[in-house]
C-alpha cells in the first residue's frame, strides 16, 4: 500500500485554512479532490497543521496512503495538473507507512511579513496587500528584536494561545495548532510548553519580516507573538514585559492577533 509524502506551496487567500469543511473551500478538501480524480480513491491527506484562513505556506508537508500504486512523476504531474494555480505540489516521494505529516514532526519554521505604511508616501501594492500586513505604526526595528529573544528557550505559551469557542465539543488534548481545544483551564501545563530555536527580525527591501523556528506552535500562537512584539515596537509596551506576559498564563496579558495575511508556513522538518 504506497504511503505518500508532499510537499507542497499554497496561497492561503481564497481558502478557509487548511482543514476540510462542509460547503468551504479548503486546501485538504480541494487535495483530496484532486487525488479522487486522479486515482478513484477516497483520502483525506493529513498536513504537518492546519493552518488559519488566509494563511499561506511555502513548505507544508502532506502524508496519505493510496491502494493501487503510481510512480512518484505520474502522480506529481497529475496532481499539479488536477489542482487550482494556488496550490502547487513542489515535491511528492514514498516514504514508510509509520511516517506521519504532523506527529513525525521535529521542528517548524514560520516567517510573518511587514509592510510598513506609517506615512501616505508608503503605499501597499494591491499585488502585495494579500501576502503582508500593511502596518500602519511606526514600527522600532530593533525593539522588535529585543522582544523577539525573550521567548528563546523553552516556555510555557498559554499567554499566547488562542481560545477557540468553536471547539467545546473537542476532546481534551493538548492545545496546539494542529488541535486547539477548550477549556484551557482542563489542560496541564505541559500541552502549553514550547521550544523556541530561533526567534528574529530583519528588514528586507520594504519588509519587515519574522522568522521563528520552533518544536510546534500553539493555536494562533506565532500571530499573537508578532502583535505583541508591535505593541512594544510602538512602546505601547515595554519589550523587557514579554516574560512577564509569559509568566501571567492568560491570553489577556498578551497583545492582539497580527492577521494571518502576513504568515506564511516556511518549513517542516523531520529526522
Amino acid at each position: 500500500m504506497p504511503h505518500w509524502k508532499l510537499t507542497l506551496a499554497y496561497d492561503g487567500t481564497p481558502y478557509n485554512g487548511w482543514q476540510i469543511q462542509p460547503n468551504l473551500p479548503t486546501v485538504q478538501g480541494t487535495l483530496a479532490v484532486a487525488i479522487q480524480r486522479i486515482t478513484g480513491e477516497t483520502v483525506l491527506p493529513q498536513g504537518s497543521g492546519r493552518t488559519d484562513t488566509g494563511v499561506h505556506a511555502l513548505g507544508q508537508v502532506a502524508t496519505f496512503s493510496l491502494i493501487v500504486p503510481i510512480p512518484a512523476a505520474n502522480l506529481h504531474r497529475a496532481l499539479n495538473r488536477a489542482l487550482p494555480a494556488s496550490i502547487r505540489i513542489l515535491s511528492i516521494e514514498p516514504v514508510p507507512e509509520d511516517f506521519h505529516a504532523r506527529h513525525s514532526a521535529l521542528r517548524k519554521t514560520y516567517e510573518y511579513r511587514i509592510f510598513p505604511c506609517d506615512n501616505e508616501a508608503r503605499i501597499c501594492s494591491p499585488m502585495l496587500g494579500p501576502y503582508v500586513w500593511p502596518c500602519r505604526y511606526c514600527l522600532d526595528l530593533t525593539i522588535l528584536q529585543q522582544a523577539a529573544s525573550h521567548i528563546l528557550g523553552t516556555h510555557d505559551f498559554t499567554s499566547f494561545a488562542a481560545v477557540d469557542p468553536d471547539q467545546t465539543t473537542r476532546e481534551q488534548q493538548c492545545a496546539n495548532e494542529d488541535s486547539p481545544s477548550t477549556p484551557y483551564s482542563l489542560l496541564p501545563t505541559s500541552c502549553f510548553t514550547r521550544t523556541i530555536h530561533h526567534s528574529a527580525w530583519h528588514q528586507q527591501e520594504d519588509l519587515l519580516i519574522y522568522r521563528v523556528t520552533g518544536s510546534g506552535f500553539l493555536h494562533h500562537m506565532v500571530r499573537n507573538l508578532v502583535g505583541t512584539f508591535v505593541e512594544a515596537a510602538t512602546n505601547r509596551i515595554t519589550a523587557a514585559t514579554i516574560p512577564e506576559i509569559l509568566a501571567a498564563r492568560n491570553r489577556s496579558a498578551a497583545g492582539p492577533t497580527a492577521p494571518a495575511s502576513g504568515l506564511f508556513l516556511v518549513e517542516v522538518e523531520y529526522e
